[in-house]
């Protein structure tokens, strides 16, 4: 239990992070699905610029995990229409709810329960899929 201990820190920290940002707040993501502010788009291409240097850093350095094996990024196999499709209906959720799923338990600690509906579905639409996926082009 204590080697989770961290993770835990840092989720709060990360958590914290995201409330002062207003990252999480609703009337900032309207803002942005309605281009009438940047400050989502400029946290959201911070978060894409820091993701992409660090992983080219944790390529080039040997990053090691957690257990202490070697980090290995897999490759994946490129597709248009996947992203798009896939693309759109996580927009077209996050637009729906308001939400990100990352934050949705954020949202918890902020008293914003009506979040649990949201994450009631989330949990929902992850069983249907793990029941369907042998069905599913991937």
């Amino acid at each position: 239990m204590g080697k989770y201990l961290k993770f835990f820190i840092v989720g709060i920290f990360f958590g914290i992070v995201l409330v002062k940002s207003e990252a999480v707040s609703w009337y900032r993501i309207f803002e942005m699905f309605k281009f009438q502010s940047f400050h989502m788009y400029g946290i959201i291409g911070t978060a894409v610029v820091t993701g992409i240097i660090l992983l080219r850093l944790s390529k080039t350095r040997q990053v090691k995990t957690t257990e202490g094996s070697a980090l290995r990024v897999p490759l994946k196999e490129r597709g248009f229409t996947r992203y798009i499709v896939g693309g759109t209906i996580f927009g077209l959720g996050w637009a729906l709810c308001g939400a990100c799923p990352g934050p949705m338990y954020i949202l918890i600690g902020t008293a914003a329960f009506s979040i649990l509906i949201v994450i009631a579905a989330a949990l929902l639409g992850t069983f249907v899929y793990g029941l369907l996926k042998d069905k599913l082009p991937h």
